[in-house]
């Protein structure tokens, strides 16, 4: 009795936290954006092979069989499908959106654009080619084309904080929920960003980039929750999470390291870390029986502090990033 009173009591709150009568904002349902690039009804017509009947692998295998000049003359004629194809070379799909965005990330190196919805954006910092280590960082909701600007100052902090050494991906790479409503306590956008991030993993792994250390904020860390098992990852560290859709890091199904942090005044506290009725994302990856490593946060401040130049938590992501902590 005292069991199925708890889960009616944490269903209720559940419900009181998505209806926005605990303090969060309402958002707005969006529709994930997933298949194939804008542009490959074309693509096929020339002859060219499918984009979603090609591995990321298979896509370099391609690429690799072509001559440069032919590869610059399909980036010419198709920008927006080779820009994101996981697995085309690297120079080739900075090339190809270069074209395809235009003035909208100047100065940017765009791995992948997609201006349908919202739009998608992968921003890189640093050389993604040569670099010892990378790290790529998934974020939470409100996150879009036309909003980076939270998400590329955690990437040039987390560069700055190792010293330029590691190349840092800004993957804005899934439709994010809007404000914290219905889609962010439910997992529907992030099954369709697991599949998103599973590919652009296998895409670095394609083109010989270094195993990634995966860092995901907020609603960013229920997509790697759900995709945990199949990315190969050195590092997963969740930071603000409300969850993963995982009763413990076990369950996660990852031979990647996991950590979380979260901080004394993040707002993501006051969430019950319960799923019910497809509502909410399971366990705290913060608390100690979950399992994780934990990251001292305790001089961040907010739910989105986390990356703020000279704290501890910076300083311990830069430290894994590098590879500097065991």
């Amino acid at each position: 009795m005292r069991r199925f009173t708890r889960t009616l009591v944490a269903a209720a709150l559940t419900a009181t936290v998505v209806a926005g009568t605990a303090g969060w904002a309402s958002g707005n349902s969006q529709q994930p954006v997933t298949g194939a690039p804008v542009g490959t009804t074309a693509w096929r017509a020339d002859g060219l092979p499918d984009p979603e009947r090609m591995t990321p692998a298979q896509t370099a295998a391609y690429f690799g069989s072509l001559s440069l000049r032919r590869q610059q003359e399909l980036a010419a004629a198709h920008p927006s499908v080779v820009g994101n194809l996981d697995g085309a070379p690297l120079a080739l799909r900075y090339a190809a959106n270069a074209r395809t965005a235009g003035a909208r990330f100047p100065g940017r190196q765009v791995l992948a654009y997609d201006p349908r919805g919202r739009g998608q954006a992968v921003l890189v910092f640093g050389d993604l080619a040569k670099a010892a280590h990378v790290a790529v960082i998934v974020p939470g909701s409100d996150i879009d084309a036309a909003n980076l600007a939270p998400l590329t100052r955690k990437a040039t902090a987390l560069r700055e904080a190792t010293g330029g050494r590691t190349a840092v991906v800004a993957w804005a790479g899934y439709t994010t929920p809007v404000g914290v409503g219905v889609d962010a306590a439910t997992g529907e956008l992030a099954e369709a960003g697991a599949g998103r991030l599973t590919r652009f993993a296998e895409g670095l792994a394609a083109v010989g980039a270094a195993e990634p250390s995966l860092f995901c904020h907020s609603y960013g860390s229920v997509v790697c929750g759900l995709a945990a098992h199949e990315i190969a990852a050195k590092d997963l560290v969740v930071l603000g999470s409300p969850g993963m859709r995982a009763e413990n890091a076990a369950a996660l199904g990852t031979t990647a390291r996991v950590w979380a942090a979260k901080d004394p005044t993040d707002w993501i506290d006051r969430v019950p870390y319960v799923e019910v009725a497809g509502l909410g994302h399971g366990a705290d990856p913060a608390a100690p029986e979950f399992g994780a490593r934990r990251i001292d946060a305790e001089d961040a401040r907010g739910h989105d502090g986390y990356f703020a130049p000279g704290t501890a938590s910076l300083r311990t992501f830069a430290a894994i990033a590098e590879g500097d902590v065991r």
